[in-house]
């Protein structure tokens, strides 16, 4: 019982009102009368988990739509049958629950899934998620890309949502989370930019730098210090043909040596993604001529003529 207010019996306004849940309607207790109808239920909705509630199934409502599937992720399950009318003559189920999903998009739910596995374990926000779900499914659309793994496509086509996003990783960090190789992955980007005519932007020194600095955990003035190194070297082309990657870890490199907090080489390598030597080549590059690299207001804790050698 409940008094409802604004609601009341005509006959009997003080009434305490008696709420059908059932039925949706509010009566009162007195005389009967139906006050109120479309009562809205607002206790919580049943959550089934697996087959833990014995086969039967609470939930009165699916899972989210999903737009890129061609039915519509709409589905209908036959529940078990428990009465005599379920079964036939030999005891056989009459009713059973047949495939309703298309290949086409079993295919696209696998991709998806091993898209947000891929994203999950790099820590991508979902609108690099959602531009990747997308992306792959023009390329499943496209059917230019057939007879390569589907696997390998949509670590590519993260690869790309990544970059289109502003927020690049590298292709060793995307190997890293697949089981595909960079060769095929590569592959896949490559077709996937030609066939469908995706543009990316090229990838800077600053698209990493502020992210290789903070798991560094390096100071601000050495992170602009790297940055200034890394943007210099670039625009003078003392670095021609060297990736943005190594040049800019070969920047962190140097800036950090000249400053109190000093990184080796093997760390930086680690964080970067790319060998000792790679860095080692791209930094004896710029060092003679580090004088035009650094900012003008830097603190130099060790002097440009005392920085290591190689």
């Amino acid at each position: 019982m409940s008094g409802t207010s604004g609601v009341a019996c005509k006959f009997h306004p003080d009434a305490p009102l008696i709420e059908d849940y059932r039925a949706g309607d509010q009566i009162c207790s007195e005389c009967g009368l139906v006050v109120g109808d479309r009562v809205i239920d607002v206790g919580s909705e049943w959550r089934t988990f697996s087959s833990e509630s014995g086969g039967e199934d609470k939930s009165r409502v699916g899972g989210a739509e999903n737009t890129l599937l061609g039915s519509s992720d709409l589905s209908t399950i036959i529940g078990p049958g428990t009465g005599g009318a379920s079964f036939s003559a030999d005891g056989k189920a009459m009713y059973n629950n047949r495939p309703t999903v298309s290949s086409s998009d079993r295919t696209l739910m696998n991709a998806f899934r091993t898209i947000s596995n891929m994203s999950d374990r790099i820590n991508l926000p979902r609108t690099i998620i959602d531009r990747a779900n997308n992306l792959f499914k023009m390329v499943s659309d496209g059917k230019n890309l057939k007879g390569r793994a589907n696997d390998a496509i949509a670590a590519a086509c993260l690869y790309i949502a990544c970059r289109q996003e502003g927020v690049p990783r590298t292709f060793k960090e995307i190997v890293a989370v697949s089981t595909i190789s960079k060769k095929e992955i590569g592959r896949c980007f490559k077709l996937i930019l030609k066939a469908h005519d995706t543009s990316v932007d090229l990838i800077t020194t600053g698209d990493f730098m502020s992210r290789f600095c903070g798991t560094l955990s390096l100071a601000r003035d050495v992170q602009k210090a790297a940055t200034s190194i890394a943007k210099k070297a670039v625009d003078l082309d003392i670095v021609p043909g060297r990736s943005p990657i190594s040049v800019a870890a070969a920047a962190i490199y140097m800036a950090s040596q000249a400053s109190d907090d000093k990184r080796t080489q093997r760390e930086i390598a680690d964080i970067a993604g790319v060998a000792d030597v790679t860095i080692r080549q791209s930094y004896k590059l710029m060092l003679p001529r580090a004088a035009e690299l650094f900012p003008q207001d830097f603190k130099f804790t060790t002097p440009i003529e005392n920085l290591p050698q190689n």
